[in-house]
């Protein structure tokens, strides 16, 4: 006997009080479903069902048999659905954890386009300037603006690098800088999740200039530190997409352009699938075409 299909047909048999009804339902003769209710009876040993001519009603056992497997069979049917969506690449749930700040201000316009085009997929998001862990959140995905991962459980791919700038308020002493050794460290503003200082590697052509920063403020967000540079109490390295807007707006200006900082780059973590499901390749190739054709755009 199939149990699944024992138990599925018990269970509609219990609503319907009609095995004709559950035949019809099931697309089935009402001789089968008798068969089947009678070898579920004769398996457990235990009467389950009343009949009449034009009816049936559960016994006292057969009522506590039903109240205990709906949950059961509802629970298994959700996880039947659950693995079929996982692997369609056009609906489902999808999970993301990406930057406070890169979340605000990129995310927003590549779920649009993404779910113009994959309008059944529910979007999840999480935004944490965190190094979270994506198996225990359970997360589909993260975004990441990092190095080079040191989590070796994870699968990550890049996606682009990150242009950062060091930036001031204009008309301050910092603004004037020519070369790295004239920020005071009192001015330098760290970025940690953590809470602890960083250091900046700034690079021009063959010279290398390490700068500890962090020792007047640090933070976990960057939009946070801009506000703090662009209020003339220091200097901040951040990535474009932070501070465009106020260098736009002159409230913000870049210092010592000539000084790279150390390559990051925007990458996406995975859980350690053995092959990614279809909606997650669909969505990173989807976020690693749109955030090239952006870098694309803005490069002169």
């Amino acid at each position: 006997m199939d149990d699944f299909k024992a138990l599925r047909t018990f269970l509609l048999a219990a609503e319907c009080h009609n095995f004709a009804a559950v035949a019809r339902e099931l697309g089935v003769t009402p001789a089968s479903v008798t068969r089947t209710i009678a070898a579920l009876e004769a398996d457990l040993g235990v009467q389950l069902f009343v009949r009449t001519t034009r009816r049936v009603s559960l016994t006292s056992a057969g009522a506590a048999y039903a109240a205990r497997l709906r949950p059961a069979m509802a629970a298994v049917a959700e996880a039947r659905r659950e693995l079929l969506d996982a692997h369609r690449a056009d609906a489902g749930t999808l999970r993301i954890n990406a930057p406070m700040s890169f979340g605000m201000r990129v995310l927003p316009g590549v779920l649009s386009a993404f779910r113009a085009q994959y309008p059944n997929i529910r979007a999840d998001i999480s935004l944490s300037d965190e190094m979270i862990d994506i198996v225990e959140g359970e997360f589909d995905l993260a975004v990441r603006i990092s190095g080079p991962p040191s989590d070796k459980f994870t699968i990550w791919r890049k996606i682009c690098p990150i242009d950062r700038f060091l930036v001031a308020a204009p008309d301050t002493s910092f603004a004037a800088a020519t070369h790295p050794n004239d920020l005071p460290r009192d001015a330098c503003l760290g970025f940690s999740p953590e809470g602890r200082a960083e250091t900046w590697q700034l690079s021009h052509g063959t010279t290398r200039v390490d700068i500890p920063a962090g020792r007047p403020i640090c933070a976990n967000n960057g939009e946070f530190l801009a506000g703090v540079a662009a209020a003339g109490d220091g200097v901040a390295l951040l990535p474009d997409f932070i501070v465009a807007d106020a260098l736009e707006q002159r409230r913000l200006v870049r210092i010592l352009p000539a000084w790279a900082p150390s390559p990051i780059w925007l990458t996406l973590y995975y859980p350690p699938y053995q092959r990614l499901p279809p909606r997650v390749a669909a969505f990173s190739d989807f976020f690693e075409a749109m955030m090239q054709a952006k870098r694309g755009a803005a490069s002169p």
